[in-house]
C-alpha cells in the first residue's frame, strides 16, 4: 500500500490538475471568463455550474393543457371511420357527438350489431350501449381510453414545451408534470416571461387535406374547400379540402431517413390504427393527385409545409413524405410532424418572475454554510491528526475542487438542496480518512513499526470505507430516480461528492502520506 506506482503517481496528479482547472471558471467573473473564452481554444475548461431558479431567479409558468380538444378529434376521426366502414353496408345512421363519443341513431333494430362491430374494429376501448329498444347506440370512451389519451396528451405536450424553450437558449430549464393536466415550466435567469407565453402560444397543429386541383380531387367527405399560402413558394397557394383526411394525433413517430429507391432524403411517418385505415382508402381513391401538409401556428396562421403526389395507395400505416428535400429540410419537417403529433391548447394559468435578490440571499448563506463547514472540518483534522489530519484537509480541497469540475462538466443545475449535498459531503468526505488514521493509531499501539501501521491502516480500513460510501450512494441513486426536481439536485451533488471524496481520501492522502514517509522514514507517526 505504501509504494504507488509511477503511472497511478501521474493518474492521481492528472485528475487533481482537472479537478482545479475545470472548476476555475465558477470562481471567475462572467467579464473575466468571457475574455478567457475568446481567446483560449473551445475544449479548455469553460463551463460553469448552473444556478437553479432559487438561486439566481428567473420564470416561472403552471400551464394548463386542453386535452379535451384532443378527445374531440378523437371522437371526429371515431365518426369519419364508422361512417366509412357503415356505409359499405349501406347503412346510415343519424350521428351526435358527445362529450365523450357517439350516439348513432338507426332506421331499424337489425342494423345494432353491424354498427356495434364497426364501433369495435376502431382499435379503440369503447363503452358501447344500446337504446331505444336497440335503435339507438351510444359508444363513450372508456376510462383507460380517456387516461390513455391524457397521459399521451401531457408527454407529449411536454416534449413540446421543452423544445420550444430550448430554442431560447436557456440552459437547464425545469419542465415536468404537475397533476391530471398541468406543467410547470421554470426558467432561471429569464425574466420575461411574455417572451415563454408567445412561443408556447403556438399551438402548430398539423393536418393533412386532399388539394383540390384541375384534375379532380375526391372531396365525398365534404366541408367545402380552402385556399392556403405555400411555405417554401412565396405567393404561390393552394385549394386544399378543408376536413383534413389526417391529423397530428394519428401520427405515432417520424424520423429523417433515405428513400431506398433513390437515395434522396424523405421523411418517414407511422400512424395509428385509424389513421393508417383512413390514409390507406384515402391514397387508393386519390393515386396520382397531391395532398397538402398544412402547419396550423395560430387561429389564423395556417401554410403548406409540403404537398407531395400519391403515387400509389399507402397501406399499412408506414409511409414516407418526398420531394426535393435536403437533409436539414427533412430533419425540421420530421420535428415539425412531432411536434404536432399531438394539437392541445395551453393555457398559462400562473406566471411568476422570481427576483434576483431571493437568489443573492441564497447564495450567500449557501456560501457561509460551506465555509463555516469547511473551515470546522479542517480545523479539527489539523488539530485531531497533526501533520496526517493537513493531508486530510489538502485532500478535502481538492474533493471540493472534483465536485465543481464534475457539476461543471455535465453542466448540472445548482439548487438550494444542491448546495446541501455539497455542505453534507464536506463533512462525510473526511470519514474514510478518519477510519484509516484511527486504524493506523490502532496499529501503533500494538507495537507495529510506521511503515507497518500506515500499510495495514490503509488495508483493514478499506472494506469498511467502501461499505459506508456503497450504502449512501445507493441512498443518492434512490433519491435520484423517485425524486423530481430539487430532490434530484441534492441527489446529484450527493453523489458526486461520494465518488469525489472517496477518490481523495484514498488516493491524494495515501499519495502524500506515502511521499512523506518514503522521503523522512520516521519512527514515530504525527497522528
Amino acid at each position: 500500500m505504501i509504494h504507488i506506482a509511477r503511472w497511478k503517481v501521474i493518474l492521481i496528479l492528472l485528475v487533481c490538475a482537472f479537478g482545479f482547472a475545470y472548476s476555475a471558471p465558477n470562481m471567475m467573473s462572467e467579464q473575466t471568463r468571457v475574455k478567457i473564452e475568446s481567446v483560449l481554444p473551445s475544449w479548455m475548461p469553460h463551463k460553469t455550474i448552473n444556478l437553479g431558479l432559487d438561486l439566481q431567479g428567473g420564470s416561472h409558468l403552471l400551464l394548463e393543457v386542453d386535452y379535451h380538444v384532443v378527445v374531440r378529434e378523437r371522437i371526429e376521426g371515431l365518426e369519419q371511420a364508422v361512417r366509412s366502414d357503415l356505409r359499405e353496408d349501406k347503412i346510415l345512421p343519424r350521428v351526435s357527438k358527445l362529450t365523450d363519443g357517439l350516439r348513432l341513431s338507426l332506421r331499424n333494430a337489425e342494423e345494432a350489431e353491424t354498427v356495434r362491430k364497426a364501433l369495435r374494429q376502431q382499435g379503440m376501448e369503447l363503452d358501447i350501449d344500446t337504446e331505444d329498444d336497440g335503435k339507438v347506440i351510444v359508444a363513450r370512451f372508456g376510462e383507460a381510453e380517456l387516461k390513455s389519451i391524457k397521459d399521451q396528451t401531457i408527454e407529449q405536450s411536454i416534449e413540446i414545451v421543452r423544445r420550444r424553450v430550448d430554442e431560447t437558449g436557456t440552459r437547464e430549464p425545469v419542465i415536468q408534470r404537475q397533476g391530471d393536466d398541468r406543467i410547470i415550466v421554470q426558467i432561471p435567469g429569464l425574466d420575461d416571461p411574455q417572451r415563454i407565453k408567445d412561443l408556447l402560444g403556438r399551438t402548430a397543429q398539423l393536418s393533412f387535406h386532399l388539394v383540390n386541383s384541375d384534375m379532380g380531387s375526391n372531396l365525398r367527405e365534404g366541408g367545402g374547400s380552402k385556399t392556403l399560402p405555400v411555405s417554401d413558394s412565396p405567393g404561390q397557394t393552394l385549394s386544399i379540402a378543408r376536413r383534413a383526411i389526417l391529423t397530428g394525433d394519428m401520427i405515432k413517430q417520424a424520423q429523417p431517413t433515405f428513400s431506398q429507391q433513390s437515395g434522396q432524403p424523405v421523411v418517414s411517418f407511422a400512424l395509428d390504427s385509424i389513421g393508417a385505415k383512413r390514409f390507406c382508402q384515402v391514397t387508393r381513391e386519390n393515386t396520382g393527385q397531391p395532398f397538402a401538409i398544412v402547419l396550423k401556428d395560430g387561429p389564423r396562421n395556417e401554410e403548406i409545409i409540403s404537398a407531395p403526389r400519391i403515387n400509389e395507395a399507402i397501406c399499412g400505416g408506414q409511409a414516407i413524405i418526398s420531394g426535393d428535400f435536403t437533409i436539414e429540410e427533412v430533419t425540421d419537417l420530421a420535428l415539425l410532424i412531432r411536434a404536432g403529433a399531438l394539437p392541445a391548447p395551453l393555457k398559462v394559468l400562473e406566471e411568476r418572475t422570481v427576483g434576483p435578490s431571493l437568489g443573492a440571499d441564497s447564495v450567500a448563506a449557501g456560501k457561509i454554510a460551506s465555509l463555516v463547514g469547511l473551515l470546522f472540518v479542517l480545523v479539527f483534522m489539523a488539530f485531531t491528526y497533526s501533520l496526517f489530519g493537513v493531508f486530510a484537509n489538502i485532500a478535502l480541497i481538492v474533493n471540493v475542487a472534483l465536485i465543481f469540475a464534475v457539476l461543471s462538466g455535465i453542466q448540472a443545475t445548482l439548487t438550494l438542496p444542491g448546495i446541501a449535498g455539497i455542505v453534507l459531503t464536506i463533512g462525510m468526505a473526511v470519514d474514510a480518512n478518519v477510519l484509516i488514521f484511527e486504524r493506523i493509531r490502532e496499529e501503533m499501539r500494538n507495537g507495529r513499526s510506521a511503515m507497518a501501521a500506515v500499510d495495514a491502516g490503509y488495508s483493514r480500513a478499506m472494506s469498511t470505507i467502501i461499505d459506508s460510501n456503497l450504502t449512501t450512494l445507493i441512498a443518492a441513486i434512490i433519491l435520484f430516480s423517485f425524486g423530481t426536481g430539487p430532490i434530484k439536485g441534492f441527489a446529484v451533488t450527493l453523489g458526486v461528492g461520494i465518488v469525489t471524496s472517496f477518490f481523495s481520501a484514498i488516493m491524494v492522502t495515501r499519495l502524500m502520506v506515502a511521499s512523506w514517509l518514503l522521503k523522512r522514514k520516521p519512527s514515530e507517526l504525527p497522528v
